[in-house]
């Protein structure tokens, strides 16, 4: 088993001012990561957990206990931060990491980010959300449906950088080829139901890259009421071939795409939130299709032509 085709993106959304969303594309470690915290408080501490995770030994240990050690250093990292300066204190974020390695997929987890996995056409999330709603429906005080329009259901338990250390969740997955793995912040979750999320990611199978970008692009026609952030990556058969797709940035003006329905293609999205190119707008300014050149070279030599007859017939007089 080894690691297919991946891509990563995210999207400041349609109300928030900035990105407080980061994401890490690391064969073989991913990440996502949402800040929380007044002014850019939450932006800092998400860059943070997410450095900690750029900055890991690939050559490291593996497995549940490699993961963890990561998300705890990543938390060590925005604690003390806060504790030294007054401008992000109490400033936290959440983490979603995978690590793909020979006999799986590892995930670890703290807060309301998300770990999707798409197996047999099906998607079922493999995180558990640390969420007050989530409490609450796991005490059966909420159902499932009621959690989803709860007022607070962005209140979440557990977070890194508030405390010296995190209470993590670590697991491996017995992936298989074929596998799909999506990593995602809430404002992917809250925006699109889990229905429309299956579709996309299917739809756009051979393109991780115009998958991640349909997401996010489905969150903000649904409102963008948050950070939009997705990063996703399939599980090949040994000897497959691995296939980097460029990460998506916040400048690729994803706000302006619609998303992809059950009844477009590919071609149609493209064409429809794709501008011309600088090039093609300026080759169709002049004109320069191959008819359009030989129709003015003709209308110049016919106009060449009667000034000649013009000109003769006056010396003539």
């Amino acid at each position: 088993m080894s690691l297919g085709a991946y891509a990563g993106a995210s999207d400041t959304g349609r109300t928030r001012r900035r990105n407080e969303d980061s994401y890490v594309v690391a064969p073989p470690l991913f990440c996502v990561a949402d800040g929380m915290g007044g002014a850019q408080a939450g932006e800092v501490a998400s860059r943070l957990a997410a450095a900690a995770v750029e900055d890991a030994d690939p050559g490291g240990p593996s497995g549940p206990e490699h993961v963890t050690a990561l998300i705890q250093e990543a938390n060590r990292r925005v604690y003390e931060r806060a504790s030294v300066d007054p401008t992000v204190s109490g400033m936290g974020t959440t983490m979603t990491v995978a690590l793909v390695e020979d006999d799986g997929v590892t995930i670890g987890h703290v807060g309301d980010s998300r770990a999707y996995l798409v197996r047999d056409g099906k998607l079922r999330q493999i995180t558990e959300d640390h969420s007050l709603v989530n409490e609450l429906v796991k005490s059966g005080k909420l159902s499932r449906e009621e959690a989803e329009q709860h007022p607070q259901r962005s209140v979440i338990t557990r977070a890194l950088g508030t405390d010296p250390d995190v209470d993590v969740d670590a697991f491996t997955i017995d992936a298989r080829p074929g596998d799909l793995f999506l990593l995602c912040s809430d404002g992917l979750t809250s925006m699109v139901d889990n229905g429309d999320i299956l579709a996309l990611l299917e739809q756009n199978r051979g393109d991780m890259k115009l998958a991640t970008k349909a997401l996010l692009a489905a969150a903000n026609r649904n409102g963008g009421e948050d950070n939009i952030t997705a990063v996703a990556f399939e599980v090949v058969a040994d000897g497959g071939d691995t296939v980097a797709m460029p990460a998506v940035r916040e400048d690729d003006t994803l706000a302006g795409m619609p998303a992809v329905g059950a009844g477009d293609t590919v071609e149609n999205v493209l064409d429809e939130s794709q501008p011309d190119s600088p090039e093609t707008q300026a080759a169709a300014r002049r004109g320069s299709s191959p008819g359009a050149r030989a129709r003015l070279v003709l209308t110049m030599l016919v106009l060449l032509a009667v000034a000649a007859v013009l000109l003769v017939w006056g010396l003539v007089r």
